[in-house]
């Protein structure tokens, strides 16, 4: 996957935004790209049965204190959000400093 070596480039704000902008970038996304395109988010999640790491929780605490509609989603949020625009989810892959790539595909 030659793409992920441009992660300087990938979207890093679903955690330091409010919740609708990232509706925003999957409904913007859903209209702009085409069958099999990728989607491809950067970051610090929470995840369902995963341990999260005392840096990202510290980190979430951090956020949600400058401003309480941002923070750490959910990765179930995310990818419920995903599928009810036509977005599939196709790999997680685990980043440096417990930050995650989760990859999503236009259906």
């Amino acid at each position: 996957m030659g793409f992920l070596r441009i992660s300087k480039r990938l979207p890093h704000l679903v955690h330091i935004s409010p919740w609708q902008a990232t509706l925003g970038l999957f409904a913007g996304a859903a209209r702009l790209l085409a069958a099999g395109a990728p989607l491809i988010l950067y970051g610090p999640y929470i995840e369902p049965d995963v341990p999260t790491a005392a840096s990202n929780l510290a980190f979430d605490a951090s956020l949600r204190a400058r401003d309480p509609a941002w923070g750490l989603r959910d990765t179930d949020a995310v990818k419920r959000v995903a599928a009810e625009v036509g977005f599939a989810f196709a790999e997680r892959r685990a980043m440096p400093a417990n930050n995650l790539m989760l990859l999503f595909r236009r259906t």
